[in-house]
């Protein structure tokens, strides 16, 4: 296995993303697969991916590869920076798919040039709630632009900005990674409550607060765990965030066109675009 890692994001703050996926991946089931492949169906809005490449940038649990697996893909390239996200995306392979041969997977560093120069490009290129995690957002982006084969396409997940709400949230995340072991699942519980009881309460209100109960041990959307979500959402830092029109006039300039966006609603979550490489890089702004 190549290991080509250049250690842009190494601060002792950093969240230990492969643990959390490590843990969520012992709940991979046929529903939690089936609802991420409905998932990638959904978004690039095709029934199936039979002999396309796919590169899954910041693997994590192995789900989404795995999800690609099953609907045809030919070639997967998984690579994480993160060891212990690249060893349970293995396990997951193996678990799934051990007959695939051509499913790669790999430890590199999607902001580091020279790997992913070395990666060739690919029918399908996926980065979900990966770059903004990098510490270094827009090289990231600007590096998986580069990965997409001409007609091919892009689908990325990059966290809203909301301002000083953003803000707040990054120092939250940081402290989150700052606090021993034993303080950090308190912490989280803490800083969480005040979205989680209201979210429980217009359930209780509207009489599906046993949907809102049950939605803690069954799959959620993308086949996730909420609790796993909920980690990955408090302590994942580094943390950088941006406007839906950087992203677009990012890859616009990049030749890149939007085919498909789904948005936050204005809130803290993802926003989700899938681009299609299609001509000649516009002249960049500014």
């Amino acid at each position: 296995m190549r290991s080509t890692v250049s250690g842009i994001a190494t601060a002792p703050d950093r969240f230990a993303f492969g643990e959390n996926w490590s843990r969520f991946a012992q709940l991979l089931d046929e529903p939690r697969i089936e609802e991420a492949a409905s998932s990638l169906r959904s978004m690039l809005e095709v029934d199936d991916l039979g002999g396309r490449s796919f590169l899954d940038v910041g693997s994590g649990s192995g789900l989404f590869s795995l999800a690609a697996a099953r609907l045809g893909v030919g070639k997967i390239h998984s690579f994480d920076y993160d060891a212990e996200s690249v060893a349970c995306t293995a396990a997951v392979r193996d678990r799934f798919f051990a007959d695939k041969d051509d499913w790669l997977v790999e430890r590199g560093d999607i902001t580091d040039s020279a790997f992913c120069a070395d990666l060739g490009t690919f029918d399908i290129v996926y980065a979900w709630g990966v770059l903004h995690h990098t510490g270094a957002l827009w090289r990231a982006l600007d590096n998986t632009c580069g990965l997409v084969a001409p007609g091919g396409s892009l689908f990325v997940s990059i966290y809203n900005d909301q301002g000083r709400r953003s803000e707040r949230w990054r120092t939250i995340k940081r402290r989150y990674n700052t606090l021993p072991d034993g303080l950090r699942t308190p912490y989280a519980l803490l800083v969480s409550a005040p979205s989680e009881m209201s979210t429980a309460a217009r359930r209780l209100i509207r009489g599906r607060f046993r949907s809102y109960v049950r939605s803690w041990s069954e799959s959620g959307p993308r086949g996730m765990s909420r609790w796993h979500d909920l980690l990955d959402w408090v302590g994942g830092y580094p943390f950088e965030v941006a406007r839906p029109e950087e992203v677009f006039r990012f890859c616009r300039d990049r030749g890149f066109e939007l085919q498909k966006l789904t948005t936050a609603g204005g809130g803290l979550a993802c926003n989700e675009f899938v681009f299609i490489r299609s001509g000649k890089p516009q002249a960049q702004d500014s």
